[in-house]
């Protein structure tokens, strides 16, 4: 921790430096080698999951119109992070001014909240997709979709601006202090704040709870009364369709809440920064990469749209 002195705390940095993964220049080029294909591999997935939903018709229903927005999620959210990331793999460590980082930490946790309301108001759908087939179309109506998906966006960024405008009004140690991680992520830039930060740790802690764990609660009780319909189902491959359709977005759940619990609702003192980044490293590039992959291996439909789409591609180059 860096000492609080009258002297630091009368201005705050005018740029940051982020910690460098390593000082080799071979692991540095593997490094880079590595993120940039996991990142161009987020990009082409989603883009060919919002490619197929947009050209086929048989796709235009509010599932899919989630699973679109989703996927356009993913893709800005890496895009925050990544390119910013790889420009400081290479080389000596580049700084990044004051604006910048509040910049990368709005935009960050805005995307990153919104993913998060997306997957309980995904759980909704497949409620009442389940609970209520015969009634489906007239609950979930395109004019609900949009609202939902944009009350989600704005509540995201709401809560984002004043989480960041709140940590920006600290004053930081030192001109030029380094960021023990990648982006501009809340807890690492806290610490490196020389004043008393335990209102802005509660502020965080309770935007994280409801972030995460009120989402949570809403998909977990989603997901019990889904349950409950899929035993009364007669049929075994009533069944089996009927979780098809949820397990997807269920693992997804899973992979996205566990990654983010870890990093912000964990108690501080039993947090370590070098897990945070280890952590944050999965959350950044695993669950982007394995969204597309979870939707289109486990759905039919997203399958079959994409199989045609390339037997149509082929058919067209041969011609």
């Amino acid at each position: 921790m860096c000492a609080r002195s009258p002297v630091l705390n009368q201005s705050g940095p005018t740029e940051f430096v982020f910690r460098v993964f390593t000082t080799v220049p071979e692991l540095q080029v593997l490094l880079f080698a590595l993120f940039l294909v996991l990142y161009l591999t987020i990009l082409c997935g989603n883009t060919a999951i919002i490619w197929v939903v947009c050209t086929h018709c048989s796709l235009h229903t509010p599932m899919y119109f989630f699973l679109c927005n989703l996927s356009f999620l993913e893709i800005c959210y890496t895009t925050v992070v990544v390119p910013l990331m790889l420009s400081n793999i290479l080389g000596a460590q580049k700084p990044i001014p004051l604006a910048g980082c509040g910049a990368q930490m709005f935009f960050f946790v805005t995307l990153g909240s919104t993913d998060c309301f997306l997957l309980a108001v995904m759980a909704y759908d497949r409620y009442v997709a389940i609970r209520h087939p015969l009634h489906y179309t007239l609950i979930v109506t395109q004019k609900l979709c949009v609202r939902m998906v944009g009350c989600a966006g704005g509540l995201a960024s709401l809560l984002s601006l004043q989480l960041t405008v709140l940590i920006f009004t600290l004053p930081f140690c030192g001109h030029r202090p380094e960021i023990n991680h990648f982006l501009c992520d809340v807890p690492p830039v806290l610490r490196l704040a020389c004043a008393d930060i335990r209102v802005h740790q509660a502020v965080l802690y309770a935007v994280g709870s409801l972030v995460l764990t009120v989402p949570f609660l809403l998909i977990s009780v989603s997901y019990v009364l889904i349950g409950s319909a899929i035993v009364r189902i007669r049929s075994a491959e009533g069944r089996r369709r009927a979780f098809s359709t949820c397990s997807s977005h269920l693992a997804v759940v899973l992979l996205q809440y566990g990654c983010c619990s870890l990093v912000y609702l964990r108690p501080r003192s039993s947090t370590s920064e070098d897990e945070d980044r280890q952590i944050a490293l999965i959350y950044t590039f695993v669950t982007p990469l394995l969204n597309p992959l979870i939707y289109s291996l486990r759905n039919k439909d997203v399958k079959g749209a994409l199989k045609n789409a390339l037997v149509s591609k082929a058919a067209s180059d041969n011609t």
